[in-house]
């Protein structure tokens, strides 16, 4: 059974960062891909970054130079460096995994203040 716990999320003013984790259960390779997705309230849960067994990444438009997606394999885990947050940030930040199968975690809420 796959399990991925994210921590980090929180409250923090514009301007400001945070830094996400997402721990899986086993190893990181066995995924193709590993990355983050977020949902705020009314809307559809949207790419956020992704970062290929190859090392490839992803960025949304709306993040890219703002925030970082990097893996550390020995402890298998995804981190997102989010900076110069913006109110428009907003929203409950899930982590997926994917093989033949996606996994998604349970989410962290991410609260950008103006």
């Amino acid at each position: 059974q796959v399990q991925l716990v994210e921590s980090g999320g929180g409250l923090v003013q514009a301007g400001g960062s945070l830094r996400l984790s997402c721990a899986a259960s086993g190893s990181i390779f066995s995924f193709n891909a590993m990355g983050w997705y977020r949902q705020a309230p009314g809307k559809q849960r949207e790419l956020v970054a992704i970062i290929t067994t190859a090392g490839s990444l992803r960025y949304a438009d709306a993040v890219k130079g703002r925030f970082t997606i990097s893996r550390a394999t020995a402890k298998n885990t995804v981190y997102l460096q989010m900076s110069s947050l913006k109110p428009e940030d907003t929203s409950v930040y899930y982590c997926y995994a994917s093989n033949l199968i996606d996994y998604w975690g349970q989410g962290t809420q991410v609260t950008v203040s103006s």
